[in-house]
């Protein structure tokens, strides 16, 4: 039996993106499935991707193509296995997802029979783009709401926070540790309720909040990663952090993306004079990975001081454009930029966490009924540099192996007894919210200024210090003040923004995301870097075979 304040189902999935949707709608019809969202259903990364999905579905193009061009894009430090499990499983977990009603752009091949118009983007060496228009996760995201909103064995819940996860131990309930539910905030009813679940996935998406500029929305912050680390699993290569090359540069539109395919349909990435600098950086040129181009434009802005570089694709006919990037059309048009006839003002901003909680090929972590699946896992396919298009795919592989994992364990799971309530009897309400904001700001502003595009050894110790002393005063305030939304996500940033930084004072190589100007070289052999949680609650690094993760 359940109380008032406790929720019961066989599977609780934290996310409402392409991640966790595409999950709860493999395992609904076989098992009792409860999706939480942060916020509004619809609100989270997917929605705003914009290029597409990368899957092979022309003849001319392979698998095997697929999987090289993700391991140069990763710089070396990708795993290959999880390379060809993901690129191998592409085409069928994209079929899925047409299946469920996703309307991808088609054109007529030379006979007039319709195909799907595929894209290029950075890295890639073939079109292998399914998109629809310029707004591809909205595409997807909508329609895998409406199908998850109105099926039975979902309980959808909005505005619900994830606090931490409930471990057996943590529980006192007899037996091997394992994830047993979470504690769940209900931001409407400004409540506490004990979740409790046969298996719990992760499915929270990635951390650029830690940082003062980025494209994504208000929820990305960190919330799995963190709670993942305290409930004592391992984390890996969060150094990596990628810094999309071109977000507009707009009092008004501060966190818009530009999508990368924009170049890859031709546009060229010029100085304020008008002159092109990809081709003097890398043979590839505007179609150079995005680690390659966010720091040319870095560099190009510090050399010549200038506040932003530009994006022009108005050498197009403006029916070409019209047609292949209606939302951008319209978006910018209402700021007063028309990109058909004029270049756009843009500059880097903090895109994708490459790194996360670490996983196999199924979504397993290292807690027994724990999986993470989407931006905040990391399986090995991005290594060094994600390669543009590849984490909608990701998402929708882990959606199918983690549900195929989880409806072969779940018979043998009994649902755990019932869980320890909520107890806040020794917090009061909030004296001061300024704390919190202050502590905000000066985060994500010294992560931006220490942690960024360029770093050195000398800014990553300043912002470990600065870390620590923030991490103190929260902790603090977290343990008198009864929850709010902004103290649980600065809680969750300030921890991986610690995490972020002893994972990139471990390196000591200039490779992909991760450029130091004290260790400007690569080294020959380069492994993957891997923290874990220690007996003192403090990260401690280590290095393992890259295969040690499929357990």
């Amino acid at each position: 039996m359940s109380s008032p304040s406790e929720h019961v189902s066989d599977v609780l999935i934290i996310g409402s993106g392409a991640a966790g949707l595409s999950l709860a709608l493999r395992l609904a019809e076989h098992c009792r499935v409860t999706l939480l969202s942060k916020g509004p259903l619809r609100e989270g990364a997917t929605l705003y991707a914009q290029g597409g999905i990368a899957a092979v579905f022309d003849e001319a193009d392979s698998i095997a193509s697929h999987v090289e061009d993700t391991l140069v894009a990763g710089a070396g430090l990708c795993d290959r296995q999880a390379v060809e499990f993901i690129a191998g499983n592409a085409r069928h977990c994209v079929q899925w997802l047409i299946d469920q009603g996703v309307c991808f752009d088609t054109e007529a091949d030379a006979a007039g029979d319709a195909r799907y118009h595929l894209t290029r983007e950075g890295g890639h060496s073939h079109r292998r783009i399914l998109h629809a228009a310029d707004a591809t996760g909205k595409a997807v995201e909508t329609t895998l709401v409406a199908k998850a909103s109105s099926h039975p064995n979902i309980c959808v819940l909005e505005r619900h926070n994830a606090i931490d996860l409930i471990t057996a131990a943590k529980a006192g309930l007899a037996g091997p540790e394992r994830v047993v539910g979470a504690y769940v905030w209900n931001r409407d009813s400004e409540s506490v309720m004990t979740f409790r679940a046969g298996a719990v996935v992760l499915a929270t998406g990635g951390a650029a909040k830690v940082y003062q500029y980025t494209t994504n929305p208000d929820i990305s912050s960190g919330d799995g990663i963190a709670m993942a680390w305290r409930a004592g699993c391992r984390v890996a290569n969060l150094e990596f952090n990628q810094f999309h090359p071109t977000c507009l540069f707009h009092p008004q539109a501060r966190n818009y993306l530009l999508t990368e395919a924009l170049r890859g349909e031709g546009a060229h990435l010029i100085r304020p004079d008008g002159s092109r600098f990809m081709p003097e950086i890398d043979p590839r040129a505007e179609l150079a990975p995005r680690d390659i181009v966010a720091r040319a434009i870095d560099h190009e802005m510090k050399r010549l001081g200038a506040d932003c570089m530009y994006l022009d694709i108005s050498h197009k006919p403006a029916e070409f454009i019209l047609q292949h990037f209606p939302t951008i059309h319209e978006k910018l048009l209402s700021l007063g930029i028309d990109l058909t006839r004029e270049p756009i003002p843009v500059v880097p901003a903090a895109h994708y966490t490459c790194g996360g909680v670490m996983v196999n090929h199924q979504g397993r972590t290292d807690l027994d009924g724990l999986y993470a699946i989407g931006e905040v896992s990391y399986t090995g396919l991005h290594g060094a540099n994600r390669m543009a298009s590849n984490s909608l795919l990701e998402c929708l592989v882990y959606g199918w192996s983690a549900a195929e994992d989880i409806l072969a364990r779940l018979p043998q799971i009994p649902l755990p007894d019932a869980l320890p309530a909520w107890d806040e009897s020794l917090v009061d309400n909030a004296d001061e919210q300024v704390v919190i904001q202050h502590n905000w700001h000066e985060l994500r502003l010294f992560m931006w200024d220490y942690v960024g595009i360029v770093r050195t050894t000398k800014r990553l110790e300043r912002a470990l210090r600065r870390i620590m002393l923030l991490q103190q005063e929260i902790d603090e305030y977290y343990a008198r003040f009864r929850i709010s939304n902004n103290l649980l996500e600065l809680r969750n940033l300030v921890l991986v923004a610690e995490l972020i930084v002893r994972s990139a004072l471990l390196r000591k190589e200039s490779r992909g995301l991760h450029y130091t100007l004290d260790y400007p070289e690569q080294q020959a052999e380069p492994v993957p870097t891997v923290l874990c949680p220690a007996s003192a609650g403090k990260a401690a690094g280590e290095h393992i075979n890259k295969t040690d993760r499929n357990r």
